[in-house]
């Protein structure tokens, strides 16, 4: 569906209104707020983009054919440079991404049967406060499991919103008996008051081979004072005696390579001698400061050192993707209900969901409606669960400790698909 004009005069004032008033009322705080009392504020279902965030973490899936290949290698610096890939082309769905993902109702969730892509996912949200949504991908001929659960930490910043994506990221390739843990990078939003809305993402991602000791370290680069980083993400890979063995580098909006370390020293270098690389002033944190932040031009090229082999590429967004929130191909498919799949899936199931539902028809004012209708649904349920002092009882998945790196860890019970939705609670 194409995206409905914004009523931008009465939402964006009234937007405006609610966020100078939150600024006002904490200007005495130091520097930074934490985004605690803003996530109160609903906002208007025109900044909304037609899919639940449990879609948006299904979107890690797009680049599956990189597991894949992954599992087919013999050598396991050759998978960890094409899991690196697959850690970085996870985020690729976020570039200019700017409309918000519909909150999931505690209990909501997202399955996705991908047999042409050998894989099916389940996912759950498991904890409303803190918002936490937990899955589980699965290959169908048993290659692979990838699985992990996320809690968005939110800080405000007076006129961006960053969000550093808490939880852990597992990608077991069962055939090696091989188990990679890693932390999705910070993301931030510029201009969520005035100006045009830019996405950039940074801080350093951390990939571990639980099973040979290798790592593979990736430094996703704010975009800096004049922009010249932006989407950068530079990186190596190291065994486990840190012997560096790989060089990894590109953009994660566009593609990643690997070469020789010897080779890449060599190419910077040279590259210094000729004046490539001039002296850099100090980069700040990108979300702080006073000036607007300006979307610096985008260089969407990567200088390609000769002996460099590509890793992944991003596939590229369907013509008028700019008219349809920004949505790649995979994304577009995500809220599709094939003939008889209502009567398969879970009744939480989030293309269920009437808001969404409602926004995907283009119909703003039954969307608003229905949001505001389901929240107090979601609120009433909770008082009544206090008044009689009964625990939330998740469904799917339970928290318990992630055998890899010792952490807590909310990890899939198993049955989803085995169809018996008898117990599932009435969310919508």
């Amino acid at each position: 569906q194409e995206a409905p004009p914004l009523p931008s005069t009465v939402v964006k004032q009234q937007s405006v209104f609610d966020l100078n008033h939150f600024i006002l009322k904490n200007v005495f705080n130091p520097v930074i707020v934490v985004l605690q009392e803003l996530s109160k504020i609903a906002m208007p279902v025109v900044f909304n983009e037609p899919l639940s965030f449990l879609q948006r973490i299904s979107e890690y899936m797009e680049h599956t054919h990189l597991i894949h290949k992954a599992c087919s290698l013999s050598d396991s610096i050759d998978r960890m440079q094409v899991v690196a890939a697959f850690a970085v082309s996870a985020v690729a769905s976020q570039w200019e991404r700017t409309g918000k993902p519909f909150n999931p109702l505690l209990g909501e969730t997202y399955e996705l049967i991908r047999e042409d892509e050998g894989y099916r996912l389940i996912s759950e949200q498991v904890s409303h406060h803190p918002p936490i949504s937990a899955f589980h991908a699965q290959s169908l001929k048993q290659e692979f499991e990838f699985h992990g659960s996320i809690y968005p930490k939110l800080k405000f910043w007076g006129k961006s919103v960053e969000a550093e994506p808490k939880g852990t990221m597992t990608l077991e390739l069962l055939k090696h008996k091989e188990a990679y843990t890693w932390t999705n990078p910070m993301c931030c939003v510029h201009n969520i008051i005035l100006g045009k809305l830019w996405i950039e993402q940074y801080g350093t991602v951390e990939i571990v081979n639980h099973s040979t000791g290798d790592k593979c370290v990736l430094n996703f680069k704010p975009c800096g004072m004049f922009g010249k980083e932006l989407h950068k993400v530079e990186g190596h890979i190291q065994d486990k005696s840190k012997k560096k063995r790989r060089v990894i580098y590109g953009k994660w909006t566009e593609c990643m390579y690997s070469v020789d370390p010897k080779v890449y020293d060599a190419y910077k270098k040279s590259d210094k001698k000729t004046g490539g690389d001039s002296k850099k002033l100090k980069q700040e944190h990108s979300c702080e400061g006073e000036e607007a932040d300006e979307m610096p031009d985008v260089q969407e090229t990567v200088t390609v050192i000769p002996g460099s082999a590509l890793l992944w590429r991003i596939t590229p967004r369907p013509p008028h993707s700019a008219q349809m929130y920004n949505f790649t191909s995979f994304a577009m498919t995500l809220n599709e209900l094939e003939p008889g799949m209502e009567r398969l899936m879970a009744p939480t199931d989030c293309r269920l969901r009437p808001d969404i539902r409602a926004m995907e028809n283009a119909d703003i004012e039954t969307a608003s409606s229905e949001k505001e209708r389901l929240e107090e649904k979601q609120r009433a349920a909770r008082r009544e669960r206090s008044k009689d002092e009964e625990e939330w009882s998740t469904r799917w998945f339970q928290l318990g400790t992630n055998p890899h790196t010792g952490g807590e860890d909310w990890l899939y019970t198993g049955g989803y698909f085995d169809r018996n939705y008898t117990d599932c609670p009435n969310i919508y």
